[in-house]
């Protein structure tokens, strides 16, 4: 029996020959719940956006284990059977660690997880200046995620990520990447991929593993369609800025709009009833009338 429903449901998306997943970046509930009303089958939960929405920090390697295992299962857990793909950095430690973090994201429900070869005070994909640990100390990373996952019998999905592109090279980034797929990884991913030609030379090199896209728009990677990226031969995309962005410009316009006029201005639908209607009041209320409960007998929209 596996231990997580989504985790389960992500192998079997990467196991048909015809299967992608497009998982658009989360990094609260909220954003969470609006990407799952929207339709997606999978969510991509960001380190970047984590870091931003916890700590109000840039992704400089803020976050803790806890920090990140904490957010990640409480967004896994508002629908256990949709897989949630999380940024888990450099494990946060030597293999011991690294073992602590993938049983700790297995048993919070987290399908599956990328684990990068930047040194512990990491920085974002798409931030200058990263420093790698050297070959035998990554795939060391890799090879105890693996073990770890054997060792619970979980079906969460390992992805290994390296950082190597911008500063040793295309050739170094496949070897890394070889490396940890014969240490058991079950996904490779190449950082900041700087054009379609090296896209579709990377799949094509590491063919038949599977390849996960890192779609941040305006950064270092063109950008390509979910279509795009699966006719290339990806079996996986993230859009890592997709709810944090459109937040983050709504928030600044409508905190303008309000230190300037001294009201926000909403839309009329933006009620409180609409608000937690997104959140799940509607099932909640359900939830409480079967249990035989008379919490909601009176509705619960306001009266006029």
């Amino acid at each position: 029996m596996s231990v997580n429903t989504g985790a389960s449901n992500l192998r079997k998306v990467l196991e048909d020959p015809n299967g992608f997943v497009c998982a658009p970046g989360v990094y609260d509930g909220l954003s969470a719940r609006m990407a799952l009303g929207a339709g997606f089958d999978a969510l991509y939960m960001t380190g970047a956006g984590t870091a931003a929405s916890v700590h109000g920090q840039a992704d400089l390697g803020i976050c803790t284990l806890n920090d990140m295992r904490a957010n990640a299962e409480m967004i896994a857990n508002l629908s256990p059977s949709t897989p949630l793909i999380a940024d888990a950095d450099t494990g946060y430690g030597g293999p011991i660690m690294v073992a602590r973090t993938t049983e700790q994201y297995a048993r919070a429900g987290v399908a599956g997880f990328h684990i990068e070869d930047q040194v512990q005070t990491k920085r974002c994909g798409h931030l200058g200046g990263k420093q790698l640990v050297d070959l035998p100390t990554y795939t060391t990373r890799i090879r105890a995620a693996v073990q770890a996952r054997k060792r619970i019998g979980s079906d969460i999905v390992v992805i290994a990520r390296t950082d190597a592109l911008q500063s040793l090279g295309y050739d170094e980034s496949l070897t890394r990447l070889r490396a940890a797929r014969d240490a058991g990884a079950d996904m490779g991913f190449l950082e900041g991929v700087s054009s379609r030609e090296m896209a579709a030379q990377a799949v094509q090199d590491l063919a038949p593993w599977p390849l996960l896209l890192n779609m941040v728009e305006h950064g270092a990677t063109p950008s390509l369609t979910a279509q795009e990226a699966m006719e290339l031969g990806f079996k996986m995309i993230i859009f890592p800025f997709a709810t944090i962005g459109p937040a983050l410009t709504a928030m600044r316009e409508g905190l303008e709009k309000l230190k300037r006029l001294g009201l926000p201005g909403l839309d009329p639908e933006l009620t409180p009833q609409m608000l937690f209607r997104v959140c799940g009041l509607d099932e909640s209320v359900k939830l409480d009338a079967d249990a035989g409960g008379a919490a909601f007998e009176g509705g619960v929209d306001l009266q006029k």
